[in-house]
């Protein structure tokens, strides 16, 4: 059976260099600014959320850091102090995370996602999954394949959370990344690092590797959310919605889904 997908790249249109053409492969929808999209992300990740509370489900999300997904975070903490919404339900998977790195170093991801959204919600310790950055050489590929079955044993994931890197990468599925990578290790592109530069005060400091959920982990999400803001990433996601198919934009992939809303 096929699983129905709902994939929306949110852009600001004022700050967007080109035209929306008709033969785009991968359904857009605009938003005046990216704290309006956010909003809307976020208010859908809530019903689905309170779904599956009614139903007595849990639910899993794989969930994206970085800049753009910030304001979905603070709009989900605002919902949970104002609303009454519980993420009591929720089991997260981030995508990934800088490889070496400590979780309690501020530049981790697990620090980031402490910061911005769990340390602000009743969001269960135990259910949230994010990738080690302070494993042994040794222990990174079991580590990765535990990662990737723990995922599949819960039925994949329910909705995805993304933002697409300069590279066209998805979580760190940088380019030459193919259509059916699973989580592993990989080393990340020059351009990443230094888009990564003022995080770590200066390239010297940013790693060379990142552990990341492949491209197959992500497309196996029963929903998708990527998002785009600002002009410099409108080159990019031109390439990712309107080219081929390539590794060279792993982005590119997610045009592959048997159903978009």
């Amino acid at each position: 059976m096929k699983l129905k997908y709902d994939l929306r790249i949110i852009r600001h249109p004022k700050e967007l260099t080109y035209q929306i053409k008709s033969y785009e492969k991968i359904p857009i929808e605009l938003f005046d600014n990216a704290f309006d999209g956010s909003k809307h992300i976020a208010f859908r990740i809530a019903e689905a959320i309170k779904e599956k509370q009614r139903n007595g489900e849990m639910i899993k999300l794989g969930l994206a850091t970085g800049s753009s997904p910030l304001k979905v975070y603070s709009e989900l903490i605002r919902m949970y102090n104002q609303e009454n919404l519980s993420f009591s339900n929720v089991i997260t998977f981030n995508l990934d995370e800088y490889y070496p790195l400590d979780p309690k170093q501020q530049e981790s991801y697990n620090h980031f996602m402490n910061q911005y959204l769990f340390d602000h919600v009743d969001i269960v310790p135990e259910n949230i999954n994010i990738p080690l950055g302070n494993l042994s050489l040794e222990e990174v590929d079991s580590y990765c394949k535990d990662y990737e079955d723990k995922i599949d044993h819960l039925g994949g994931l329910d909705i995805q959370l993304l933002g697409i890197g300069r590279t066209g990468h998805i979580g760190f599925n940088e380019p030459g990344s193919t259509i059916n990578s699973k989580t592993r290790m990989v080393r990340l592109d020059n351009l990443t690092r230094r888009d990564a530069a003022q995080d770590f005060n200066g390239i010297e400091n940013v790693p060379y590797k990142a552990i990341t959920m492949g491209v197959e982990t992500i497309l196996k999400a029963k929903e998708i959310y990527i998002m785009a803001w600002g002009q410099h990433k409108a080159d990019i996601v031109k390439r990712a919605i309107e080219g081929n198919q390539t590794s060279d934009i792993p982005a590119t992939f997610l045009q592959d889904h048997p159903k978009v809303k």
